[in-house]
């Protein structure tokens, strides 16, 4: 007998949009995003100026990528005053959000890396290299070093966002090899391996996000069936688990690690509706599970 596909008891509870709802939502974003920068080098239509690194909309409103900019600082040039201004709208959104929200809902390479995945566990295709998840801290923390030494944003060299737009608007070439290096990693090498252990952006945002009061919370913890398929779908899976199976411990219901993403991939492919977005601040134990830890803890 097969094995159940991940999410066939979500979309028998709440049908094909209630198991994909969060993930049309991404996509929407991703791709809307994505449009409004292509919509100015391909069709003339200028409401945005430039790309993730910097933009300028409607000729009002900069955006700086804090992590590009912290790299130029390095190397001795300092950014214009606009290019200071998104700096700091951009640090505030993503603190407010979540940092890794933008990993999740306006990376363009997400959508390559989610295809790599759903492709992989469609041919079944196991096993993969160890890397440690501390790993994208490392490579962050050389292309900070790196970008000092020598007077170049090192990163910018290889980030597969900017080579996807560059391919998008000028056609094959490098920038198509990377991000298709990016798409056989994780297919062939390792599952989630790009982001999960290796971008240094998810890294750095996740870092901004660290206090984010915006998070997923398994509210219904108590209704967990043990299906496994929240894990089986998160990027970040050793996240999920302090909150959902934390009870016994005191861990309240809310997802506190700065490396969840806030796909809404847990909302989308659990049938019990445990999962919910929620502040991190509503956090307290509900009280039909703090009368079950005192008794366990009391040993009663």
């Amino acid at each position: 007998m097969s094995a159940k596909r991940v999410g066939a008891d979500a979309l028998e509870a709440k049908g094909w949009l209630g198991t994909n709802k969060w993930l049309l939502l991404r996509r929407i974003s991703q791709l809307s995003i994505l449009g409004l920068f292509l919509l100015g080098p391909v069709a003339g239509i200028w409401i945005v100026k430039g790309n993730l690194a910097y933009s300028y909309t409607l000729g009002v409103l900069p955006l700086t990528d804090p992590y590009v900019a912290l790299q130029s600082l390095l190397t001795g040039h300092i950014p214009e005053k606009l290019g200071l201004i998104g700096v700091a709208v951009v640090l505030v959104f993503y603190f407010l959000v979540g940092g890794r929200v933008y990993c999740s809902w306006v990376c363009p390479v997400n959508i390559v890396t989610d295809t790599a995945s759903w492709l992989r566990r469609r041919l079944g295709i196991k096993g993969s290299v160890h890397l440690a998840r501390n790993t994208r801290y490392w490579i962050l923390g050389m292309t900070l070093l790196g970008s000092a030494l020598t007077g170049v944003v090192l990163w910018e060299l290889i980030n597969p966002v900017s080579m996807l737009h560059r391919g998008l608007i000028f056609g094959m070439g490098l920038a198509w090899t990377i991000v298709l290096a990016v798409f056989l990693f994780d297919l062939f090498v390792m599952s989630r391996g790009w982001c999960g252990r290796l971008c240094p952006v998810g890294a750095f945002y996740g870092l901004i996000g660290k206090r984010s009061p915006v998070g997923i919370s398994a509210a219904e913890r108590s209704a967990c069936n043990d299906c496994m398929d929240c894990f089986e779908v998160c990027p970040e899976p050793q996240v999920i688990r302090p909150a959902l199976k934390g009870a016994a411990s005191g861990a309240g219901p809310v997802i506190l690690s700065s490396a969840c993403t806030n796909c809404g991939r847990c909302i989308d492919v659990c049938s019990k509706d445990v999962f919910r977005f929620g502040s991190r601040f509503n956090n307290a134990i509900p009280v039909s599970e703090a009368g079950g830890l005192h008794t366990a803890t009391s040993g009663k």
